[in-house]
């Protein structure tokens, strides 16, 4: 079966500044994400990653372009209006921390949302916090403690379990994994994989990090100075990459050696040493 698209984005642009001083973040960007897939965003810093995501969930006003999320033009959707189309579009953050309310409990930044938007009962509000807790695998005991009490791992568990709190069906996560390490890292995207999988969420995925993008990613959109270098699917852009910008960055990731690589090494080894 044929997935559709669930956001189509055509022409998007956003300048800042003006005359000699502007400068083009998002450049005529254009793309599509099939419902249930995952968008991997690849480029330097400054290569406009970060303000394409918030112009698509119009955080930051695009200039020029359309949206179209589910079928219908957002574009132009007055600030109440779009309020309304957010609770299915929510994002994660690179720093959780600075993200989550340090004054709130785990389970009240968890149900904050639910409190915003007066969804269910108090007590069904506070249900729903500890199962989400719950399902980002944070034990209930952990909702009386306090974001600063918790690692960073734990910490962005928390904000997926708060940012799934209105179940959105597109999720946009900006360096979600950048500030852990490498094990910490790899349980949170273990946790979205299978989250994607089990409520059949739509990633946009931000990262400087090739190796998380290839994992995840079916398709790879890759920017420079606000410009698409090169869009298609994740192993076309690996293994095939059209542009030299796209070359010199997979170029730049280390890589675990083949077999074949690490016989011929020791072959040449033995040579020397013999």
């Amino acid at each position: 079966m044929t997935m559709r698209n669930l956001l189509e984005v055509s022409g998007l642009c956003k300048t800042f500044g003006h005359g000699s001083r502007a400068v083009k973040a998002v450049d005529d960007v254009s793309f599509s994400i099939r419902e249930g897939s995952t968008l991997g965003v690849l480029g330097e810093s400054g290569s406009g990653k970060s303000t394409l995501a918030r112009c698509v969930l119009r955080l930051v006003e695009p200039d020029a372009g359309k949206i179209r999320f589910d079928g219908e033009d957002i574009t132009w959707l007055t600030p109440g209006e779009m309020r309304q189309r957010r609770r299915d579009m929510q994002m994660i953050f690179q720093n959780p921390l600075s993200a989550l309310n340090a004054k709130m409990t785990v389970e009240q930044n968890v149900m904050d949302p639910l409190d915003v938007w007066s969804i269910g009962t108090p007590s069904s509000r506070r249900a729903k916090a500890r199962h989400l807790l719950d399902m980002v695998g944070l034990a209930s005991k952990s909702a009386d403690a306090y974001p600063w009490e918790f690692s960073g791992g734990q910490q962005q568990r928390v904000a997926i379990a708060r940012a799934l709190a209105l179940e959105p069906r597109l999720l946009v996560c900006d360096e979600a994994t950048s500030a852990l390490d490498a094990s910490v890292q790899a349980q949170i995207i273990s946790l979205l994989v299978q989250l994607q999988k089990e409520m059949r969420l739509t990633y946009i995925l931000i990262s400087h990090n090739l190796g998380v993008v290839e994992y995840m990613s079916d398709e790879v959109l890759v920017m420079q100075a606000g410009k698409v270098r090169e869009l298609s699917t994740t192993e076309e852009v690996y293994r095939f990459p059209k542009s030299d910008y796209t070359r010199a960055l997979i170029r730049a990731v280390p890589r675990m050696p083949t077999p074949e690589e690490l016989e011929e090494r020791q072959r040449l080894r033995a040579e020397r040493d013999a």
